[in-house]
């Protein structure tokens, strides 16, 4: 499953930095991993057990920056299966 740009859109806000952060987008849950600036580095995607664990996919980002801090790739990977 490729992720929407809607998606991709709500997932660049900043949000509490290295916190998991729970989210609905579409009638999915989420289950979103912060890194130490806020930003969102890993994505559980699909439908939230009793445990509170995402049962779905599993997605992690990468972000990487040039000398000066520019960010030159931004990229979400699919991992596998969420269990």
């Amino acid at each position: 499953m490729k992720l929407s740009e809607g998606l991709i859109k709500k997932l660049t806000q900043p949000f509490a930095p290295s916190t998991m952060v729970e989210l609905s987008f579409k009638g999915n849950d989420l289950s979103v991993k912060t890194d130490e600036q806020g930003q969102a580095i890993l994505l559980f995607i699909g439908k939230r057990g009793e445990d509170g664990n995402v049962k779905g996919e599993r997605y992690a980002r990468r972000l990487k920056y040039d000398r000066d801090g520019t960010l030159i790739k931004d990229h979400w990977e699919l991992k596998g299966k969420a269990i």
